[in-house]
């Protein structure tokens, strides 16, 4: 008899074993649900309320094509409440819908280009006298690049955006302290950063690199930024975010294919994003010319070649 009830006590807790391990599976797949349903309401907020829109502000001229391969062109946007605000950064943003892929052209800021009924003049210089738009005609002429929409990133939206997506912040190898021009001072060594400080990272420009040092650091963040951006935990965020880019990015992208493009970030999560900085190596030389300063004259036909060769001959 005695070994009769061991023999029920043992298979009462292997059952209710059994009824713990169903309870986690349940569990995980209802966390898992959730993530999922806040995807979707997100997605439907999004589509119902779309991107703010200031095509008012700037006429862009750009073609919208929604079967080729599209670009946009990223501006940080330093206003400081000025009329004519300046950009620190200027990339652009190329995705392939056939191949999926997300690729990221780095322009420095000081080439010297001929911007449109100015002359010659640093290629940031056509944002502040002709805004995103006249940006655009002088890189079409320059580069042979099109671009069908733009984006102006708001640094304090910068900020917020990290500080979402990554709330214990962003491992960074900061190679020598940095602290003129950017408020703050970063030590040397691997770094935690969150937004404001991140934001110092890649603005800073007083070291011997300059704006190629900035330009790398910023493709770095960007890089990390994205693996954030498709981890599991991030998916339950992406209301906030909509609301974040709705209050801190001045854009004409169409809500349906911002949410296309982003859809496929989300599901390619192994691809990295390929980079160029133009000018490339090799194809420029420093200049300094009284009426605009230190500049970079660039062998102009070598880099449409080199942007021709990075996107594949698209």
């Amino acid at each position: 008899m005695q070994s009769l009830a061991r023999t029920k006590k043992k298979r009462t807790r292997v059952k209710w074993g059994r009824v713990f391990g169903f309870l986690l599976l349940i569990g995980i797949f209802m966390v898992g649900l959730f993530n999922v349903f806040q995807y979707i309401e997100g997605t439907i907020k999004a589509i119902n309320q779309p991107l703010k829109n200031v095509e008012a502000n700037h006429s862009f001229q750009g073609e919208k094509n929604k079967i080729d391969a599209v670009n946009v062109l990223l501006l940080g946007s330093d206003s400081r409440g000025e009329k004519h605000a300046r950009t620190d950064t200027i990339m652009v943003a190329h995705y392939n819908p056939q191949t999926h892929k997300v690729k990221l052209i780095s322009l420095m800021r000081d080439i010297f280009v001929s911007v449109p009924n100015y002359g010659q003049q640093k290629l940031n210089a056509a944002y502040t006298y002709g805004g995103p738009e006249l940006l655009r005609e002088t890189i079409k002429e320059s580069f042979g690049l099109d671009i069908h929409y733009y984006a102006i990133v708001d640094f304090k939206g910068f900020e917020k955006t990290v500080d979402l997506l990554v709330p214990n912040g962003i491992e960074v190898d900061i190679p020598n302290e940095m602290s003129e021009g950017i408020g703050m001072t970063l030590e040397k060594g691997k770094q935690q950063l969150h937004g404001k400080e991140l934001l110092g990272y890649v603005r800073f420009r007083q070291d011997r690199l300059s704006d190629f040092g900035r330009v790398q650091r910023q493709q770095e963040v960007i890089s990390k930024l994205k693996e954030e951006a498709v981890s599991l935990h991030s998916v339950g965020k992406i209301p906030e975010l909509l609301d974040l880019l709705n209050t801190y990015i001045d854009t004409n992208i169409d809500t349906p294919t911002l949410l296309t493009i982003g859809k496929d970030i989300l599901t390619n999560k192994n691809e990295d994003i390929e980079t160029i900085r133009i000018p490339e190596d090799g194809s420029f030389q420093n200049q300094r010319y009284e009426e605009v300063g230190e500049v970079l004259e660039v062998d102009l036909h070598q880099n449409k070649e080199a942007l021709k060769q990075f996107l594949g001959g698209e």
